[in-house]
């Protein structure tokens, strides 16, 4: 392994760039390459054969052009779907990806009433529902999935604010009072979520843990890749898959994630 590795963290949008974060805290000597897939975002509006395909062949190019000695796909929908698709065809290359943080949520939670929120893409996946049925640890789990949230944090981020009422009506149905219990606990399944997580806290009804899965993610790519390494200055790329360019507002936002153009 490169004593400074290069590192390419790959999302449908914008949503990775917590996962990023937590990365470059961990590993501040590496080199990053993050990619967005804007031509293709949603990806909870394709079909699944459509996200495969487009997933490895975007992957192909990227790993052939910028040579990464670790991928993270931060996206819970291509994880749970295209993730053993890109392990088996590119050995050479180690993946991590993105999974609903049930199994420590039910594990934390006093009410024993946890909601999952994310895409429909991803509350929809047998992957998840199989989470639950194996680590639900006597929990309630209510999945919840948003049609709307994940294009607000890209919104926010290219400066254009999304009102109160638009955000609290995606994260209602996460909140249920029921039988003397409280929902205590929400999992972000999805990695845009994070993005908006002050106005989260702000607008929820009653105060709750939101388990942002970033962490987890960043203590395993230290597993993989070993601590951080003297090195010189971090290199730090922003790259829309469809070749367009970040709006002003974006790129001060980037430029707050220490990511340059």
């Amino acid at each position: 392994m490169a004593s400074t590795p290069t590192i390419l963290v790959f999302d449908s949008g914008l949503g990775g760039l917590t996962v990023h974060r937590e990365i470059a805290a961990a590993r501040p000597d590496a080199h990053y390459v993050y990619v967005a897939d804007d031509a293709f975002f949603p990806y909870s509006a394709h079909s699944e054969a459509a996200l495969v395909e487009r997933v490895t062949t975007l992957m192909a190019t990227l790993i052939e052009t910028h040579r990464p000695d670790l991928v993270v796909i931060a996206c819970n929908t291509a994880s749970t779907l295209v993730l053993p698709h890109l392990r088996a065809r590119f050995e050479e290359v180690p993946f991590v990806g993105t999974v609903p943080a049930i199994k420590p949520a039910c594990a934390a939670s006093v009410s024993k009433r946890v909601s999952v929120l994310g895409t429909e893409a991803t509350i929809s996946r047998e992957y998840t529902r199989a989470l639950i049925r194996d680590f639900a640890n006597g929990a309630d789990v209510t999945l919840v999935g948003s049609t709307r949230l994940a294009g607000y944090a890209e919104a926010e981020l290219n400066g254009m604010p999304v009102a109160d009422a638009a955000i609290a009506a995606e994260i209602a149905p996460c909140f249920i009072d029921r039988d003397g219990r409280r929902t205590d606990t929400i999992v972000l399944a999805c990695t845009h979520y994070p993005l908006l997580l002050k106005r989260l806290r702000q607008l929820a009804p009653w105060p709750v843990s939101f388990l942002d899965p970033a962490p987890a993610i960043a203590r395993r790519v230290v597993e993989l890749l070993g601590p951080q390494q003297p090195a010189g200055v971090s290199q730090r790329r922003f790259i829309y898959a469809s070749g367009a360019q970040p709006s002003p507002a974006l790129a001060a936002a980037l430029a707050r994630f220490g990511i340059g153009p």
